[in-house]
């Protein structure tokens, strides 16, 4: 009995056991077991029926051989004394009831007209056989059967006529198989012991390599229980087998890959308060400054109240950038798919940031290598690449310049900006995409910008399943290469 989200659940014992042992022939260790047994013992229980069934068909055949060989004797003897006429010859007769009791039978001498004329039974002695064996025989073609229902063996021989090989009769012996039956069970009883011999064997080495195989896993399952419940955060380190290595060098990925998103998230909470109450605290510094003072003249009024506008506007940047990071943070559900026209969409951008460069004096110089049509959001895509231009516009010298050039193959679209501005250190390349890095705090707080821009332009990228990357040399330049599929697949 336990409770679960306030209700009173009760589990009876039958239930208990039930549940385990449907848990237990789900486990690998059950599949293990299994597989073992069955790989060792189906080849055993193979041998152990293909062994009894060759010994009886070799022993059922040895004794035909020899009952049709004691068969022909008799025949020829049958002949020579003329049997079939006088059944008086105590040689023959003495042979015959010599034959039928070595070989538990019984032989009966039967003349061309079918009549029986001997019987060592003595129970049809004057009828007439009528049989397919017999008549088969009577035409020159020995035959033999084996009934395996009643445990007999059937044969028949001609009994020919001096040297014309004329057929006067037909010796018809049947012998019991009992012997060879009692050899069977013999054979099937020390059979039958060994593969239970074998079985627990198998059995017993099957446990152990099932469990010598499970135990890395529970091990890693345990590690994984203590991270999932904050105990332990230590790498994971299981080598028993390659692929238990493998995997135990994926959950140490996956765990350094979580502990990363956890710094990354703490940092971004610090910087988003840290941005977040800069313009904040400006606009508290001026608001005492003015209230602390008597007679402030109005210059003085509108050139705080200036200030704290522009602060207001910083904040409101901010606030916006930040919305827009957690929409692109979304699944691609949200994405708003259509046919855009790539080179008008550049032109567009282009031309609403020509304004920005000529405050600089930079040039602006779109280069399209032929027409391109693709299926994006153009929103998001927009907002991506008006970043990428916009930080080349920002981020450089006065009258420099920089070039966009748009080209395309049969699968994806390709996008280069690339400035002449002030270039990024090789050592800050790698993160110029986490949100709120700057390479040079000071100057970009200066310039403007919330640190924002090339992430929300990454995000864009990534949801449609493209990549973008940085090439940089400080002070001469920077060229950001982006390549997206010219059709979107979800």
């Amino acid at each position: 009995m336990y409770i679960r989200s306030g209700e009173l659940v009760i589990i009876s014992r039958d239930n208990f056991h039930f549940k385990y042992n449907g848990k237990f022939l789900k486990s690998l260790r059950f599949c293990i077991i299994l597989l073992i047994l069955a790989v060792s013992m189906i080849p055993c229980f193979a041998a152990y029926s293909g062994i009894i069934k060759a010994y009886e068909t070799r022993a059922v055949s040895l004794r035909t051989a020899d009952i049709q060989n004691q068969c022909t004797i008799l025949s020829n003897q049958l002949n020579s004394y003329n049997y079939l006429a006088d059944t008086s010859s105590e040689v023959i007769n003495a042979n015959l009831t010599q034959l039928t009791n070595i070989y538990n039978g019984r032989v009966m001498i039967i003349n061309k007209d079918l009549g029986v004329v001997k019987d060592t039974y003595g129970l049809d002695e004057g009828k007439t056989m009528v049989s397919e064996d017999v008549v088969r025989c009577m035409k020159g073609n020995c035959t033999n059967y084996y009934d395996k229902k009643n445990r007999y063996i059937e044969v028949t021989s001609p009994v020919t006529i001096g040297e014309s090989k004329e057929i006067s009769g037909v010796m018809l012996a049947s012998v019991s198989t009992d012997t060879i039956e009692d050899s069977i069970k013999i054979l099937r009883t020390k059979g039958s012991t060994i593969l239970g011999i074998v079985f627990v064997l198998m059995l017993g080495l099957s446990l152990f390599l099932a469990n010598w195989i499970v135990k890395p896993l529970h091990k890693i399952t345990e590690s994984i229980a203590d991270v999932s419940e904050g105990y332990d955060d230590e790498v994971l380190h299981v080598n028993t087998f390659t692929e238990t290595r493998q995997l135990s060098e994926a959950f140490n990925k996956m765990l350094g890959r979580l502990k990363q998103l956890d710094e990354t998230r703490e940092e971004f909470v610090s910087n988003v308060s840290h941005e977040l109450k800069t313009p904040l605290t400006s606009m508290k510094v001026l608001a005492d400054s003015l209230l602390s003072q008597e007679n402030v003249p109005i210059e003085l009024y509108q050139e705080f109240m200036g200030d704290i506008a522009e602060e207001i506007d910083r904040e409101n940047h901010i606030i916006t950038d930040l919305l827009t990071l957690v929409k692109m943070d979304k699944t691609a559900q949200d994405m708003n798919i259509k046919s855009v026209n790539i080179n008008e969409l550049l032109e567009q951008i282009l031309k609403r940031l020509k304004p920005i460069a000529e405050t600089k004096n930079v040039e602006l110089v779109l280069e399209s290598f032929r027409p391109v049509t693709a299926d994006i959001d153009e929103v998001k895509l927009t907002l991506a690449f008006s970043n990428l231009v916009e930080n080349a516009i920002k981020y450089n010298y006065d009258d420099g310049w920089v070039h966009v050039s748009l080209n395309a193959d049969h699968k994806y679209f390709y996008v280069k900006v690339a400035d002449s501005g002030i270039g990024i250190p090789e050592s800050d390349q790698a993160h110029v995409f986490e949100r709120f890095y700057r390479v040079d705090k000071s100057h970009s707080r200066e310039i403007g910008g919330t640190g924002l821009g090339l992430a929300i332009a990454r995000n864009a990228v990534l949801m449609h399943r493209g990549s973008i990357k940085v090439y940089s040399i400080e002070g001469e330049g920077t060229t950001f290469t982006v390549r997206i599929p010219l059709i979107h697949v979800v």
